[in-house]
C-alpha cells in the first residue's frame, strides 16, 4: 500500500510562520505597542486564520522575547526597561565580539570589510538626506552582516533575537542617530579594523560603539520621565 504524506503539516507550518511574521511586524512597527495584551481570538480574527497557528506564533514570539507571559493575566508585548535594554546590549556585545574574534583569524576579513563599506556608504547617503529610519535599518544590516560572516548558525540565531528586541525601541534609536555625524565614521572604522585584523582595537571599538547607543537611549528615557514629572507637578500647582 502506497502512503502519501498529506499536505496539512506543511500548510500548518507555513501558516504558523506567516502569522508569526505578521505579529512580529505589528510589534516592531508599533501597531501592537509595548504593554499591549494579545488575545488569541483577537489576533486570529485580525489575521483571518484559526487560533491554532496564532497559538504557535505566540509561543515562538515568547521564545524570541518579544512577548512575555504573566501568570493569571495573559500574554503581553514586551516593555523594555533600562535593565532589559542594558542586558540586550550586554548580550549583543558578547555575540559581536565572539563573531569578530573568529572573523579576524579567518580569510574572510577583506571580503567582509568591502561588504560593510558598501553599507557604510549607503548609511552616509541616508544621513545626508536626514533619513534616520533608513540609517537605523542600515545599522542593523551592518551588524547582522558582521555576525553572519562568522559562519555560526547559533550565533546568528542569537543575534537575530537580540535585534528583534532592539526593534522595540526603534523610535529611541532614531534619537541616537539624529544629528550624530560621527556615527557613520564609527561604522567605517569598524570595517577598516576588520580589514586590518587589529583584534584588540576592534573589540574595544565595538564595545564603545554599542555602549554609546545604550547610554543615549537611557538618557533620553530619563529626560522624558523628568519632563513628565515636571508637567504633572505644574498641573497640580495650577
Amino acid at each position: 500500500m502506497n502512503i502519501h504524506p498529506g499536505p496539512k503539516p506543511v500548510v500548518r507550518s507555513t501558516m504558523s510562520s506567516m502569522v508569526t511574521e505578521q505579529i512580529r511586524d505589528a510589534i516592531l512597527s508599533g501597531a501592537y505597542p509595548p504593554g499591549m495584551q494579545l488575545n488569541e481570538k483577537m489576533v486570529a480574527e485580525s489575521c483571518g486564520v484559526s487560533r491554532g497557528p496564532v497559538r504557535e506564533a505566540i509561543q515562538r514570539l515568547l521564545q524570541e522575547g518579544l512577548l512575555v507571559s504573566e501568570p493569571h493575566r495573559g500574554v503581553f508585548v514586551l516593555e523594555l526597561t533600562k535593565e532589559a535594554l542594558e542586558d540586550i546590549f550586554f548580550a549583543r556585545d558578547a555575540v559581536e565580539q565572539a563573531a569578530l574574534r573568529r572573523i579576524v583569524h579567518s580569510g574572510r576579513r577583506q571580503e567582509l570589510s568591502v561588504r560593510l563599506m558598501e553599507i557604510v556608504n549607503a548609511m552616509r547617503e541616508a544621513a545626508e538626506r536626514e533619513d534616520w529610519t533608513e540609517v537605523a535599518i542600515l545599522d542593523i544590516r551592518f551588524h547582522s552582516e558582521l555576525v553572519n560572516a562568522a559562519g555560526s548558525q547559533r550565533l546568528s540565531r542569537l543575534f537575530a533575537t537580540l535585534v528583534a528586541e532592539v526593534g522595540l525601541c526603534l523610535s529611541q534609536l532614531l534619537g541616537v542617530y539624529r544629528g550624530r555625524e560621527e556615527l557613520v565614521e564609527e561604522h567605517e572604522e569598524i570595517a577598516e579594523l576588520i580589514a586590518s585584523g587589529d583584534e584588540q582595537q576592534l573589540l574595544k571599538t565595538i564595545n564603545h560603539h554599542l555602549q554609546y547607543g545604550v547610554d543615549t537611549i537611557v538618557n533620553d528615557w530619563e529626560s522624558e520621565r523628568q519632563q513628565k514629572s515636571v508637567g504633572k507637578a505644574a498641573t497640580g500647582r495650577g
